[in-house]
């Protein structure tokens, strides 16, 4: 009869190989929907089901994401300074935490960027305090009052977590403007072989936009839906949303 160590050992194998086998089956399954559309529609489900401009805002508020500058918050002022203008009596308010004291902290340098897009410095106020969306949800309730309509400008994956929380908080009227990228216009298509250097077995690659590009994107955009919905349902569960 075998001793027990031998036992266990075999036990330890079998559940390691049925570990490695489902990773590798999940690993497939992942690059498989990368070269599908499937992660650009949960972006876009997750920044455009709450989406919506039901009545003209009397405040614009700017969710911080990073640090400045960084894509997130350089694209949300962007989107920010346009809505500003389509809006001019409304006033913004930067909910992003940071010394105010400090200018060059970030809630400060979001105030810059503003400023150079157009926005009165008269007109911008901060939520300096919130350190994730149900706390500057809750601030900016203390801040505004909550019968006043707002406007939410935030990142796409951001959006329907936002604006739930923010109507959780008892905002009455909610609308949301998602900070979406644009896609390049020009045709990024290139001839490998005209470009010289040296002869591989290597496939040509200048011309498939989506092994260049699309499939890498897809695959931060599962990384990114997979931790949103992580995010909605603790919210969920603890009543937030």
């Amino acid at each position: 009869m075998m001793n027990k160590t031998k036992i266990k050992n075999i036990y330890f194998l079998r559940i390691l190989r049925i570990f490695f086998v489902l990773s590798g089956i999940f690993l497939l399954t992942v690059v498989i929907i990368a070269f599908t559309t499937l992660p650009y529609w949960g972006i876009h489900w997750l920044g455009t089901s709450k989406s919506k401009i039901k009545a003209e805002p009397q405040t614009i508020i700017l969710m911080g994401g990073a640090g400045m500058p960084s894509e997130s918050n350089l694209i949300r002022a962007w989107y920010t300074g346009n809505a500003a203008k389509s809006f001019p009596d409304a006033s913004v308010v930067i909910a992003m935490p940071g010394n105010l004291s400090d200018s060059t902290s970030t809630p400060q340098l979001m105030k810059k960027e503003l400023i150079l897009r157009g926005v009165s410095t008269q007109n911008i106020r901060f939520e300096n305090e919130g350190t994730n969306t149900r706390s500057q949800a809750l601030n900016c309730q203390k801040l505004l009052g909550t019968s006043q309509p707002i406007l939410l400008v935030t990142s796409p994956d951001h959006m329907r977590r936002a604006v739930l929380s923010f109507s959780k908080a008892g905002f009455e009227k909610v609308n949301a403007l998602p900070a979406f990228e644009n896609a390049t216009e020009a045709d990024l298509t290139f001839s490998d072989d005209a470009l010289g250097g040296k002869k591989t077995v290597a496939p040509d690659v200048g011309e498939s936009i989506q092994v260049r590009y699309q499939v890498w994107n897809h695959l931060k955009y599962e990384i990114t839906f997979a931790r949103e919905i992580a995010a909605l349902a603790y919210y969920k569960i603890r009543g937030w949303i």
